[in-house]
């Protein structure tokens, strides 16, 4: 009996966290046709019309997490390269909803 209830313990967790995965996604997702418009109005002259990388590297197919912390810190005024000095003011002039659209539209990419 004991073997059964832990059986079912476990397979409650693993319920519960994948839940609890699937919604943290869902609300960190952005709007990614709203991105493209952003990106296609900000981004394109440095990282090409495809995010295909251009002076600014490639972006297209990156993990949307991966690109919403760059963003963040670039916001934030953190130093991740030469290019900082381009970035940062760039992504400063974006709001936190922006980011994650930009985000989504540059993954699905």
């Amino acid at each position: 009996m004991p073997n059964n209830i832990q059986k079912i313990l476990i397979t409650l967790t693993s319920i519960i966290g994948f839940a609890a995965l699937t919604t943290s996604a869902q609300a960190a997702g952005g709007d990614a046709e709203a991105g493209k418009i952003k990106f296609k109005s900000t981004c394109i002259t440095c990282h090409g019309s495809n995010a295909e990388g251009n002076v600014g590297p490639k972006l297209a197919g990156q993990p949307e997490a991966e690109i919403i912390r760059k963003l963040t810190e670039f916001r934030a005024g953190k130093q991740r390269g030469p290019m900082t000095f381009m970035m940062a003011p760039m992504a400063q002039g974006l709001t936190e909803a922006e980011v994650h659209n930009v985000a989504a539209y540059l993954s699905g990419l």
